[in-house]
């Protein structure tokens, strides 16, 4: 009998060791937090959107973002009032996110032994444990629930780390220090609340890649992200193809009907509401005509977009 109570005790004990919290979500998280993406994903469970959509994501408004998910009920993707290193810099990326949290020192000792079960190092800051998960197109978003002073998530070495590896730029709800030697670093861009000489030492790393919070913004991992001087839209990568033809097509009737306008064939009020059968057939007549090398997506593509549109 005692026997037998002593292995119930020791099952009890695996099982809860086997659940217990990581600083790192797994893999099977960040698939059950983005089930809607139905393509290709990295090791660590988020969704792989293509270099070729960031890289169109490029050339998309803001304001075309917003509208587009506000079509489909996400209301809550755009923060804007950040400090920017290189203002007319565009930033596009696959989403790996960071929770911060003011120290408190049991639970920051807990964060470090979990740390060392998941082989981080432990010897300096958690800071740089998201720094390593980041490959070639990623972004690093940390909530750093806007503290600057003795908050300062980066400085011109981990930015010059974060850029080694991703290529690209962070956005931080927070501070960073030595703005001087993070503007040296060719590539790298941030968008940051301010900046401050303190080091990090009364904010404490929580989590990685699980769901956080960015100003009036809901962020997950493997969200696509586009930011620019007008601000940061977080994009569900299942809709990050989607938003990119959407745009773009809404940008080729923008030129026809700036054309048109020019020309005097119609007037504001015309292009300004819905278009009649006429103004249809003589877009499609201009897309036609439009050259194949000019079209920011495929001519398949524009087709298959527009059919579905009809119907």
């Amino acid at each position: 009998m005692i026997k037998k109570i002593f292995l119930i005790y020791i099952f009890a004990f695996i099982q809860l060791k086997g659940q217990s919290q990581s600083v790192t979500a797994s893999p099977s998280y960040i698939q059950e937090l983005t089930s809607s993406w139905k393509g290709e994903r990295f090791k660590d469970g988020r969704p792989k959107v293509s270099d070729a959509i960031l890289q169109r994501m490029k050339n998309i408004q803001i304001e075309e973002a917003w509208g587009f998910l506000r079509g489909r009920g996400f209301h809550n993707q755009y923060e804007g009032d950040w400090q920017i290193l290189h203002q007319d810099s565009v930033m596009t990326g696959r989403v790996v996110t960071a929770q911060y949290m003011p120290n408190r020192p049991d639970l920051k000792q807990l964060i470090k032994l979990k740390g060392a079960e998941e082989s981080r190092d432990t010897i300096g800051g958690s800071n740089s444990w998201p720094i390593e998960l980041l490959v070639p197109g990623d972004v690093y978003v940390a909530d750093g629930y806007g503290r600057i002073i003795d908050g300062t998530l980066i400085g011109s070495n981990l930015g010059n780390a974060i850029y080694a590896n991703a290529k690209n730029g962070v956005i931080f709800d927070g501070g960073v220090r030595d703005v001087a030697g993070l503007l040296d670093i060719q590539g790298f861009n941030a968008w940051y609340r301010g900046a401050d000489p303190s080091y990090l030492q009364e904010e404490m790393l929580t989590h990685i890649n699980t769901p956080i919070r960015i100003g009036r913004t809901t962020v997950l991992p493997g969200d696509v992200v586009l930011a620019n001087r007008h601000g940061t839209i977080f994009i569900p990568s299942h809709l990050a193809s989607e938003l990119v033809l959407s745009s773009e097509v809404v940008g080729l009737k923008d030129l026809f009907g700036f054309q048109r306008l020019r020309e005097k064939k119609y007037t504001p009020g015309e292009i300004d509401t819905k278009w009649t059968k006429e103004i249809n057939d003589d877009f499609k007549k201009w897309l036609d005509a439009y050259p194949d090398d000019k079209l920011p997506m495929t001519r398949k593509e524009l087709q298959d977009y527009l059919h579905v549109e009809q119907h």
